[in-house]
């Protein structure tokens, strides 16, 4: 299992979504206490990046994860706003957009029906929905939505071409689609063209990589401490991979620069 979490991105897309479905079916057993709702690498801050908010203190064991949904949407104005996250998984991002940035909704999309069934029993914010779909047919209509979020989701899917036309179709004219992932620096290029084959204009792209790995290394003990305490010793290395402690393959691909990590803050042209 660690073999496969420390190689997934090499898998062939056909098989990433159904095992991503059973790796967070797993996650949703082993967190008993339904308090790990960020799954993402995390973001260390530049210096007063984040000046114009302070976190509760409850969502201060978190704050790197936030920081990464901080940082990916910083070019939106959310009050006022229709936005729909694809791929919000435990639904961490969603919760704290929704309740920091005040957007008129929050509609926040996932694959996995037991996911989704987690998010809407515990993540309770005015605005804030949780639905099960598909990225690459997304159940809502054309011109829908002022901004698009997705947060190291689009890696796993099968046809990530049809996830960004997608995009393009759910989004108003002028509205914005928010974007950041780990990408292979030999993939970079591959992944503009797609972006702009499919009719997006770049507001910046920007390498936040020694951010990520900045903040893997600042929270790699909080990390290890919740899997080994949630997770059975049998299954606990995987767990490590997954999620990037200090050590693993995973956080070795980023600190060599075999993985790079990517934010995209694009437009759709009015």
């Amino acid at each position: 299992m660690k073999s496969i979490i420390e190689n997934f991105v090499e898998l062939p897309r056909s098989l990433r979504k159904p095992l991503w479905r059973i790796w967070h079916n797993m996650i949703l057993g082993f967190d008993k206490e339904s308090t790990e709702i960020f799954l993402n690498y995390g973001y260390a801050a530049e210096p007063d990046e984040f000046s114009y908010f302070s976190l509760e203190e409850k969502d201060k064991r978190d704050k790197y994860g936030i920081q990464l949904y901080a940082h990916v949407t910083r070019h939106h104005p959310f009050p006022g706003t229709d936005v729909l996250e694809v791929g919000s998984g435990r639904g961490g991002g969603a919760y704290f957009l929704s309740r920091y940035m005040k957007p008129r909704s929050y509609t926040a999309l996932d694959i996995n029906a037991k996911t989704v069934a987690f998010c809407n029993a515990n993540l309770k914010a005015e605005g804030l929905s949780f639905v099960q779909g598909d990225s690459e047919n997304l159940p809502f209509d054309n011109n829908r939505f002022d901004a698009v979020v997705n947060v190291e989701s689009a890696r796993c899917y099968g046809n990530i071409p049809k996830f960004f036309s997608e995009v393009m179709r759910v989004l108003k004219p002028g509205g914005r689609f928010l974007f950041t992932d780990m990408i292979k620096p030999a993939d970079f290029d591959g992944i503009k063209r797609d972006l702009e084959l499919a009719g997006f204009e770049f507001i910046e792209t920007k390498n936040i990589l020694p951010n990520v790995a900045e903040s893997l290394r600042q929270d790699s003990h909080q990390r290890k401490a919740v899997i080994d305490k949630r997770v059975p010793k049998m299954f606990r290395k995987a767990f490590y991979e997954f999620a990037g402690v200090e050590g693993s393959g995973r956080f070795k691909a980023f600190v060599t620069n075999i993985f790079g990590y990517w934010s995209f803050s694009l437009v759709k042209p009015k």
